[in-house]
């Protein structure tokens, strides 16, 4: 007699792994824009918008709050999208673009602006794909 195992591989992740790589990609893209941040003021660019200076940690809040608006995005497609790592990922992109234009209209200098962008962009290739491969394709 002879048994054959069959194995089904899973593609969708637990709710759980899903938070905690949300939480630990959050982390470290509020460090990562911390960090981009002090380097470009030390670097001589200036973080004020309007006359009103940012501090380095405010890259830092910012960075977590909208992560976090992510992760709960992804949290909410995982359980209602037909394809939530396609859609996640095509409305996330779409998030991060939009997110350029108030950098480009804001009251500052062309360097702060580009840092500004910038602290975007790294947030969002440090979360976007963390959060999307614990989506189902």
């Amino acid at each position: 007699m002879t048994s054959t195992a069959t194995t089904t591989p899973t593609t969708t992740s637990t709710f759980g792994a899903l938070i905690r790589t949300g939480l630990i990609a959050t982390v470290a893209a509020s460090a990562a824009t911390m960090a981009v941040a002090a380097v470009g003021h030390a670097a001589g660019i200036s973080l004020d918008v309007a006359d009103a200076p940012i501090p380095v940690t405010g890259f830092g809040v910012l960075t977590a709050v909208f992560s976090l608006v992510g992760v709960l995005l992804a949290a909410l497609l995982s359980r209602f999208a037909r394809r939530p790592r396609r859609t996640f990922v095509r409305t996330t992109v779409v998030l991060t673009v939009l997110s350029l234009v108030p950098d480009v209209l804001a009251d500052a200098g062309a360097g702060t602006k580009a840092l500004l962008m910038l602290t975007h962009l790294v947030a969002a290739v440090i979360v976007i794909p963390a959060v999307a491969r614990r989506l189902a394709a």
